[in-house]
């Protein structure tokens, strides 16, 4: 059970979801800076609010560095744009033709060529080029969760992927789902390899605890500065992860 409450501390607008957790944890999310607090069920709001003010000056320093961090403008899906695939720009090629289908194909190692029906709107272009990723990227993870799965030695009972405004992943133990991010279709290999291993790793410890911390440094011993080089992508336009999540 999950009490959600919404309180301004210290001028500043916080999420806090009492959880059925050990640990208080406070966090400072994309792509604009909002505070959320999980705090376990005995514990009040005057302690939340204690823990939020003696952490604001890091609060503070993490939302500017959101609101600096680079964003990639608002796509139109027309010819010239720089679009991303596994880490690689690629020049879009937007070609009209008179069928009544669509075709993307990457020509080379810098252009993405998109043929559409000419009478096409940029809204139905960007959901036929988001439902392209999202095959890429199952393509390309099946292989590899099968892989860290069995290295492991855990199971999911189902995965999938799927728009995301805060995470670039996640996993419900209990349930041993996992969802990743359709943003990582456009991110380097190495970043999805890592965003794998860290859900997976959630299996044999739900908490970001030693045992987590572990398996991820026998299994990949420099994911932190492939998870802090994952951090500094630019993020996607607000606005279309915004229609994206409809």
């Amino acid at each position: 059970m999950v009490n959600t409450e919404h309180h301004i501390i210290g001028g500043t607008p916080v999420e806090v979801r009492w959880k059925a957790i050990k640990n208080l944890h406070v966090g400072v999310y994309p792509p604009d800076g909002q505070v959320r607090v999980a705090a376990p069920l005995n514990v009040s709001l005057d302690a939340v609010k204690l823990a939020v003010l003696t952490r604001m000056d890091w609060v503070r320093r993490k939302q500017a560095r959101f609101l600096a961090q680079e964003r990639q403008t608002q796509r139109q899906y027309v010819s010239g744009e720089t679009h991303f695939v596994f880490g690689r720009p690629l020049r879009l090629d937007v070609i009209h033709w008179d069928k009544k289908v669509h075709r993307i194909e990457l020509i080379g190692s810098d252009r993405l060529r998109y043929s559409v029906p000419a009478d096409t709107t940029p809204a139905v272009r960007r959901r036929w080029l988001e439902n392209w990723y999202k095959a890429r990227l199952r393509e390309h993870v099946a292989p590899r969760l099968e892989h860290w799965s069995s290295h492991l030695g855990v199971a999911t009972e189902t995965w999938g992927i799927r728009p995301m405004k805060t995470k670039w992943g996640s996993c419900n133990p209990d349930k041993k789902i996992v969802w990743l991010n359709l943003e990582l279709a456009k991110k380097p290999v190495g970043a999805i390899e890592y965003v794998l291993l860290h859900e997976l790793a959630h299996l044999i410890s739900p908490r970001h605890d030693e045992r987590f911390i572990k398996v991820l440094d026998d299994n990949m011993p420099k994911w932190r500065s492939i998870r802090d080089e994952l951090n500094q992508y630019p993020l996607a336009a607000w606005e279309d992860l915004q229609t994206l999540a409809r």
